[in-house]
């Protein structure tokens, strides 16, 4: 078939109009479609495009995708009782990762008695990277006010994950100072920020442990707004007293020390008698073991305590061990045991005004175990049954006044076949715990004993008190 075209020129006008509107339209098209629908590839279009890694994570995007990084950790997780019922909740959680950290880390507290829950407590909180940061929930109430046995954190999987290239580092512990351990504890911490950078709700969680790395309580404060290179003096306190916890050589120690001079400490003869002397020898020694800082009483009993205390709590060790020199048996008749107003009298010392906020309150003391006084005020007669609970409950009341009791069983009836069930229990009563309870069949054994509880007291080392800061402030933005 053959084309005429008899105006060639009038042809390609018509192609040239229709070739200007096509692009036209096509430039009206364009424009509307960049200018109303038409999305770039960007790192919030939820499809894996340009050069990420991951769905808009990795490459050029801000968001880190959370299969690079490495999950954290839960070092540890416990429950610190502020009052009955309630309780601070803590956890240490390790960040792996050198830059990476999570401004969104979920996660719920849960305590247990036994193998039921009796408290949970969810929360949000930063993660920053390349350290190991507390998580801290305060005054978390437990059902019928019930003692956790065990505390747990589950934390959920992050979602978000950004680059964080500031973290434990910007701020600097420069002092630390625990004062009122027996009395309503404080701890004062100077931190400084040593960057360049503005801290916002920067949380600040104090943490103490004993010489094992165990922790033993916790606090936290939240400073709204720290300043790039300043320094602020911030306080920690608790409700109650921690000294009898934080067996510290940090912490002093307030000691009576209680020796027992009845009949029985008498039944080896001699002059002057024994095994009265070789006590007293032994409890000198212990004097000594103790710290410059330290103050020691020193009270002796029978039928009755001595009244008023032999010697008052002081820091001069000598005056003590003469104090335990001269103790002597008594002469009026028969020199019966006497524990519980021991106990009280004892108390009365360390609750005195002579006992040092600072310092924890302890009783060592000296015990056979056959306790025969006071009368029964029912009967007005010896009733053992009566003294040995009248002995337990004022060694209770001192426990109550957060006095630890080291009891010292002292005599042979330890080494002998038949067993004193009743003494060894009672003495066991006496103690604040399993491990303040102390037996001594001989001299020899009586000096190891004192010994022992003379390193006990003061724990060899320094307790370590870990200040640790966290802030989302140095999270890098979305973009």
């Amino acid at each position: 078939m053959h084309l005429n075209i008899k105006r060639p020129w009038a042809f390609w006008r018509r192609v040239q109009y229709g070739a200007g509107f096509t692009t036209f339209c096509s430039l009206v098209f364009l424009t509307i479609y960049f200018a109303f629908f038409y999305t770039p590839a960007n790192c919030f279009d939820g499809v894996l495009n340009n050069n990420e890694v991951g769905v808009d994570c990795g490459g050029s995007c801000t968001l880190i995708c959370a299969f690079t990084v490495v999950p954290p950790e839960v070092i540890w997780a416990e429950s610190f009782k502020v009052v009955d019922g309630q309780y601070n909740a803590v956890a240490y959680v390790a960040n792996k990762n050198k830059e990476a950290g999570t401004p969104t880390l979920t996660y719920t507290f849960r305590l247990f008695n036994g193998n039921e829950v009796i408290a949970e407590r969810k929360g949000v909180t930063v993660l920053p990277p390349d350290s190991t940061y507390p998580i801290f929930e305060g005054r978390v109430y437990t059902k019928d006010n019930l003692v956790p046995t065990k505390t747990e954190i589950v934390l959920e999987e992050a979602k978000t994950w950004l680059p964080a290239t500031i973290g434990r580092s910007q701020f600097r512990t420069m002092s630390i100072e625990l004062v009122g351990a027996d009395a309503r504890p404080k701890l004062n911490v100077k931190l400084e920020n040593t960057e360049l950078t503005d801290a916002k709700q920067v949380e600040v969680v104090a943490t103490i442990f004993n010489q094992e790395g165990k922790p033993l309580t916790s606090s936290q404060t939240v400073i709204d707004e720290f300043s790039a290179r300043t320094e602020k003096d911030i306080v920690f306190t608790w409700p109650n007293p921690i000294a009898k916890t934080v067996r510290s050589c940090e912490v002093p120690s307030d000691v009576v020390l209680v020796l027992d001079r009845s009949g029985s400490m008498a039944a080896d003869g001699g002059v002057p008698p024994e095994p009265l002397e070789s006590a007293k020898q032994s409890a000198k020694m212990f004097v000594k073991l103790l710290r410059q800082q330290d103050q020691v009483g020193y009270l002796s009993y029978a039928t009755e305590p001595t009244k008023p205390i032999e010697q008052t709590l002081t820091s001069d060790f000598k005056l003590v061990s003469d104090s335990i020199q001269s103790t002597k048996m008594g002469t009026k008749g028969v020199q019966y045991t006497n524990m519980g107003d021991a106990f009280a009298v004892a108390l009365d010392e360390l609750t005195s005004e002579r006992h040092r906020e600072d310092a924890r309150k302890v009783i060592v003391f000296l015990t056979d175990g056959d306790v025969t006084r006071p009368l029964n005020p029912k009967t007005n007669k010896a009733d053992r049954e009566y003294a040995g609970k009248y002995a337990v409950d004022m060694a209770s009341k001192a426990k109550e006044s957060d006095v630890t009791i080291y009891a010292i069983g002292f005599g042979d009836f330890f080494s002998k076949a038949e067993a004193v069930e009743r003494d060894v229990t009672l003495i066991k009563n006496l103690a604040s715990s399993q491990d303040t309870y102390y037996e001594a069949p001989t001299i020899k054994d009586l000096e190891r004993v004192y010994k022992e509880i003379a390193n006990d007291i003061c724990e060899m080392g320094p307790a370590r008190i870990d200040v640790i800061t966290k802030t989302d402030a140095n999270f890098a933005p979305l973009r």
